[in-house]
């Protein structure tokens, strides 16, 4: 699964670090996930595009 995490994180200015501490869980998730080497929960899913004013769908695109 593709993201836009790591481009919409640095366009709003946040470090991994504060991405993490806004949804609860650690740096080293959000490193995983921004790497697609972790698929978020759903509700780790919709905290992190609350946190970065998108939605699922455009926060997140299947693989083809």
């Amino acid at each position: 699964m593709e993201n836009q995490i790591r481009s919409r994180r640095k366009a709003l200015g946040l470090s991994q670090e504060e991405l993490a501490r806004q949804c609860g869980v650690s740096r080293q998730t959000v490193n995983a996930i921004e790497n697609n080497k972790y698929d978020p929960t759903l509700s780790l899913a919709f905290r992190l595009a609350q946190v970065l004013g998108l939605t699922v769908d455009a926060l997140f695109t299947p693989d083809a």
